[in-house]
């Protein structure tokens, strides 16, 4: 799989990246530790060489998943991991990162990432330049190579960016959930910051596997996502519709169609989870699908059924709900 440039940094990563969220098991269901052992693994086979997990999955578990499938091609792969919202205070971004390489079984962390901004989730507000100064330090030490954010605005990229260099923004992004265009991606264009987007199939909403009158258990995190929820599935659906020709044309499915439009837009590559080997094998193969612009086209016009009836909360599930 052709590599990429991660923002300014001397790090190359795939296109296509194993999300790996579900190994952690907390908020998901039907998952087994041997089964997310052989997807990342599988992943890594296919040329999907650059992984991304976080503390808070699974408590470290997820990391800890990362490490058994990978420690003996460690040298190879490209390791992302975040620290949570409620450890962005000088000490703790130290003491996280120090948790996460023992759970990854390695000295150095390639991406090290603020997963949520101060504040959220009821954190304590913690001044950005605080927070940069300790990852700075790491990354002067060795320990991590490049800085990146997750789910931050434009403003508080911006910000961010005034203490230190950021490589990456993570955001939730995908053809039905669209809120990044209109606001961070011109400042990552402009600046060199590679989007690592997250949920690229709206957490398997754009792979066509569920129908009208599907319910989620309330264990699981999908029960909360907006796009499963009243009008704005029933549009989801009849814009799969009218994407099944296009990817029917390419003899791909709809899941890849819609990695494949994502990792053609501007500074996008696609984190991409998978329960088990044969879909991670298949994720991979997304790589390969060259679309049109015509085509770029009418799959954006398309997503935009589905999009321009969302308000403008940037965030994807009701979780106070």
């Amino acid at each position: 799989m052709e590599k990429r440039r991660l923002g300014r940094s001397d790090l190359q990563i795939t296109p296509i990246l194993m999300g790996t969220w579900q190994a952690g098991k907390k908020n998901w269901v039907g998952i087994s530790d041997e089964e997310s052992i052989n997807a990342i693994r599988a992943a890594f086979d296919a040329g999907i060489t650059t992984i991304d997990t976080a503390e808070v999955y699974g408590g470290g578990h997820s990391e800890q998943i990362v490490a058994q499938a990978l420690s003996d091609v460690r040298d190879r792969a490209i390791y992302a991991t975040k620290v949570f919202a409620n450890h962005l205070k000088s000490e703790q971004v130290i003491a996280a990162c120090e948790r996460s390489l023992q759970n990854l079984q390695t000295d150095y962390i390639d991406l090290y990432q603020i997963h949520w901004p101060s504040g959220t989730f009821n954190s304590d507000i913690v001044p950005i330049e605080e927070t940069m100064s300790a990852l700075n330090n790491l990354k002067e030490q060795g320990k991590i190579r490049a800085i990146g954010v997750s789910n931050f605005s434009r403003t508080q990229l911006a910000e961010a960016s005034q203490y230190g260099r950021i490589d990456s923004l993570q955001p939730p992004y995908s053809l039905f959930w669209r809120q990044v265009e209109n606001d961070a991606m011109p400042y990552c264009i402009e600046n060199e910051i590679s989007i690592i987007a997250y949920s690229p199939l709206a957490q398997g909403l754009l792979t066509g596997k569920f129908t009208g009158g599907h319910k989620f258990s309330p264990d699981d995190n999908r029960a909360k996502n907006k796009l499963f929820q009243g009008e704005n599935y029933q549009r989801a659906q009849q814009a799969l519709d009218k994407l099944r020709p296009i990817a029917d044309r390419h003899h791909t499915t709809l899941g890849n169609l819609a990695i494949a439009w994502l990792i053609a837009q501007p500074q996008a590559n696609a984190i991409v989870g998978a329960r088990n080997a044969e879909q991670a094998t298949a994720n991979a193969q997304a790589a390969d699908i060259k679309l049109s612009a015509d085509e770029l086209a009418e799959i954006d016009a398309i997503g935009r059924t589905v999009t321009d009836h969302l308000d403008d909360n940037p965030v994807m599930w009701n979780f106070a709900s």
